[in-house]
């Protein structure tokens, strides 16, 4: 729904056996697996070749049969992500944490002073990330709704606008402050948090982040420098638009991705490496 392929178009109950292959090849389990069922006191740790589901657009559809869903946090419910959990699911909160988006419902907490330029989705302008007084209350209460609708993890997006023209002279260390915060206000909830994209700064930030999600890297040639997830016993959740399977699943196999191809609109429609 956010991804780097369509921003360069449009500017430029459980299973008894859960097939935990993603692209790495490996199967098998029991009832649970504790990469899948967590702990009370724990936060959930995903571990790397889980298959998932990323679906952004409207309401989830649970027909998938993969053990973790990545889902919009505003257009799905409670009752949702507990039908997901009744299936032995582990579920995701989409979150955009970067852009600002006139279609959400806490669109007028946001000062017009943090607004910055069109990102290049309809309605969305980037935010200016150095202003964490103004940001950071805003963004405990959305994640305080995925922990009250009981998501597992949060995905927040769009935390790489340093690299980008967002209206804002935002540097490295800007950006590194407010993910850190990102990730601090996850886990102050009880949920873990992933890492959406921002290559260059996963040396810094791998220690903060639970999970990776990547789109493209295949496409950009960047994948290994996904590897630190990996090598740290953490799943990397990664999608391709553009590439076939069988042009990056061999190679996102090797690396021990959880990898699959999508459209995208981010629907329904996958297909697992």
């Amino acid at each position: 729904m956010r991804s780097r392929a369509l921003a360069i178009m449009t500017v430029l109950a459980a299973l008894p056996v859960w097939v935990l292959s993603g692209c790495s090849g490996a199967g098998g389990g029991d009832d649970r697996p504790a990469d899948v069922r967590g702990t009370a006191t724990a936060r959930w740790q995903p571990r790397p070749g889980l298959a998932w589901q990323w679906q952004l657009d409207g309401r989830v559809d649970p027909s998938a049969d993969v053990p973790v869903y990545d889902i919009d946090g505003f257009e799905n419910s409670a009752a949702d992500v507990a039908r997901l959990h009744r299936d032995g699911r582990k579920v995701i909160c989409y979150v955009n944490v970067g852009a600002w988006e006139d279609f959400r419902p806490d669109k007028d907490a946001f000062p017009r002073s943090v607004l910055g330029r069109p990102n290049g989705w309809a309605g969305e302008r980037w935010l200016d990330i150095r202003r964490i007084t103004v940001l950071r209350p805003i963004m405990e209460r959305r994640f305080d709704m995925c922990r009250d609708k009981g998501f597992d993890a949060v995905e927040p997006d769009l935390v790489e606008g340093y690299g980008n023209d967002t209206g804002f002279p935002l540097t490295a260390r800007d950006q590194l402050r407010y993910n850190r915060m990102i990730a601090d206000i996850a886990h102050e909830r009880g949920l873990s948090v992933g890492l959406k994209n921002d290559l260059p700064q996963i040396p810094q930030l791998l220690a903060d982040f639970d999970f990776a999600v990547n789109e493209e890297c295949a496409q950009y040639d960047e994948c290994e420098r996904l590897t630190p997830f990996i090598e740290a016993g953490k799943a990397v959740f990664h999608v391709e638009y553009a590439e076939p399977t069988a042009g990056f699943c061999p190679e996102a196999r090797r690396l021990k991705l959880s990898s699959m191809l999508k459209k995208p609109e981010l629907g329904v429609w996958r297909r697992p490496c």
